[in-house]
């Protein structure tokens, strides 16, 4: 993961612009941008004194992380949804494309109560627009040999702020094997001893220069 300048909107549009590259030597490859679906995006929080969750569709702001210090505190899981289909008017990734690259950039509004908050990165499905309280703690998807499809990284407090890049070639690379009509991730809290912090994503869909986007490279 690198921390990254904020893109202005001029960044975003020569992204989707890039159309083929590549030389002689090989197929064409090409570049799609993929802004998430807000409405699906969400945050569930599960409280575990009351044993209840709070799903949150569509919020500006995703959370993930424990939202405070102490013992008992609510804990929350942001999910993010990227249409594959072209069906929300974003760029389309043929059932047949061969994927190289794949990266996740966010926009982080907050880092609270810890300088280093150790994340994991799950492929999920849900429900699009249907975020229930079982995705909590649903299971990732797995890759072919049967392995969970997640990814380990950190946020750090100086993140915020910026926007961070998160490589996710092989999540993308197992989705498009599925033939999945999105791709769809989970951020949480890592399950490492004494794991903390509470991190806050823009959702924006009105701003897009800050609003969450897939980039994908493939022939």
């Amino acid at each position: 993961m690198r921390k990254i300048v904020i893109l202005g909107l001029v960044g975003v549009l020569a992204l989707v612009l890039a159309g083929c590259g590549g030389g002689s030597d090989g197929p064409p490859v090409f570049t799609a941008t993929i802004l998430s679906d807000q409405p699906s995006d969400g945050d569930i929080a599960f409280d575990s004194i009351a044993n209840s969750f709070t799903v949150s569709q569509g919020p500006d702001t995703l959370f993930f992380g424990i939202d405070s210090l102490g013992p008992n505190q609510p804990e929350y899981r942001a999910f993010l949804d990227f249409p594959l289909d072209g069906s929300t008017g974003e760029d389309i990734i043929p059932l047949n494309a061969t994927i190289t690259f794949a990266e996740v950039r966010v926009s982080v509004v907050s880092v609270e109560f810890a300088g280093t908050i150790p994340t994991l990165l799950d492929l999920v499905t849900y429900t699009v627009g249907g975020l229930a309280p079982s995705d909590f703690n649903s299971p990732p998807l797995t890759f072919p040999g049967g392995a969970p499809a997640f990814r380990s990284f950190d946020f750090f407090s100086s993140d915020a702020g910026f926007d961070v890049a998160i490589e996710v070639t092989s999540l993308m690379q197992e989705a498009q094997r599925r033939g999945l009509p999105d791709l769809q991730l989970r951020f949480l809290l890592d399950f490492v001893p004494n794991a903390a912090g509470f991190v806050g994503i823009d959702d924006r869909p009105t701003v897009i220069v800050t609003a969450p986007i897939l980039i994908v490279r493939y022939f």
